[in-house]
This record gives C-alpha cells, sequence and structure tokens, in this order.
C-alpha cells in the first residue's frame, strides 16, 4: 500500500494539478525542492514524491499522507501533464536547485512519517473518545483539516511525542 510504501519517509510530497477544497501546504516545484533539501539535510532523512495515476492522479485519500501538494504551472487552459513528463519536469527542476543554490545543514529532525500517522491514529481514537466528532464535524473532514495543520507545522519528533503525551493525559478525564 502507499501507507507503507511511506513508512520511512519524513517529508512526503504529493504532486496533483487538480484544486482541491480542502487547503494543503502548496507549492511549485522550486518550492517543493527547497522544502526536500531543508529535510534531507538532516541526517537520514527521507523524502518521498507521490504523483498519481494517469487517468485520475492522487485522490483526496492519498494526499491524506502528504504534508505538501506540489503543482507544476502550466497551461491554465490544459493544466494537467501525463506522469512522465511531470516527473521529468520535477527531476530537471530538483537536480538544477540541488547543484545551484548553497545549503546550511539542519540540526532539527522532523517526525516521520510512521510517527505522523500514529499521532493522527492516536488523536482521532481520542477525539472519538470524548465524543468530538458529530455530523456538523465529520472525523474524515476533522481529520483532513488537522493533517493539513499539522503538515505546515512540520513537527519535529519531540514535538510529535509531547502531543502524544498530552493525549495519552487525556483519557483520565473522559466522561
Amino acid at each position: 500500500t502507499l501507507e507503507e510504501a511511506l513508512q520511512g519517509s519524513h517529508l512526503v510530497i504529493g504532486a496533483s494539478a487538480r484544486q482541491r477544497n480542502i487547503k494543503w501546504k502548496q507549492m511549485d516545484v522550486v518550492g517543493a525542492c527547497s522544502e526536500i533539501q531543508k529535510t534531507t539535510s538532516v541526517d537520514k532523512q527521507e523524502v518521498a514524491v507521490v504523483f498519481g495515476t494517469e487517468n485520475s492522479g492522487l485522490s483526496n485519500e492519498e494526499l491524506d499522507l502528504c504534508q505538501i501538494l506540489m503543482t507544476i504551472p502550466g497551461n491554465p487552459n490544459y493544466f494537467s501533464l501525463n506522469v512522465a513528463s511531470a516527473i521529468q519536469v520535477f527531476a530537471y527542476q530538483n537536480y538544477v536547485y540541488n547543484t545551484t543554490t548553497e545549503f546550511e545543514k539542519s540540526t532539527n529532525e522532523i517526525a516521520s512519517n510512521v510517527e505522523l500517522e500514529g499521532f493522527y491514529a492516536h488523536l482521532a481514537q481520542v477525539l472519538e473518545h470524548i465524543e468530538y466528532f458529530e455530523e456538523k464535524r465529520p472525523k474524515e473532514l476533522l481529520m483532513r483539516r488537522m493533517r493539513r495543520f499539522f503538515g505546515r507545522a512540520e513537527p519535529e519528533k519531540e514535538e510529535v511525542a509531547i502531543f502524544r503525551g498530552i493525549l495519552r493525559n487525556i483519557k483520565p478525564f473522559q466522561k
């Protein structure tokens, strides 16, 4: 599954031409290359770039696993590229960015995809326990928004551990 394939990643970028109702942290290819360099400058932090199928691109559920939505600017009348072309544009831009930009090595280790997915599952479990979800706040929509929020924040490993500790301590105060 895609979720299994992303387990070792610290940053997941999804490529899409479609506009979405939910706001993802969105950037063009050069911005995505900058985020990749920032993440990979920390030892052993891996990045995954996900491209969808030729017919339909990435689903919202697949984008839920991504912290950044990458777009490739193009003709506004026909903005979609085939997958091979999109990968070529991205690969070229990433090469150019990495060979022409000076970088400072970062020391902050952001949370891995496994750590974030564990946090999201834990958060959903606690929110269900305290009966936070309701018709006006459906679980799927709220959790998608929480993913976008934390995706923009780029939490470090220690910060995710702090949030998980808070969630563990909420249980004694349940109804």
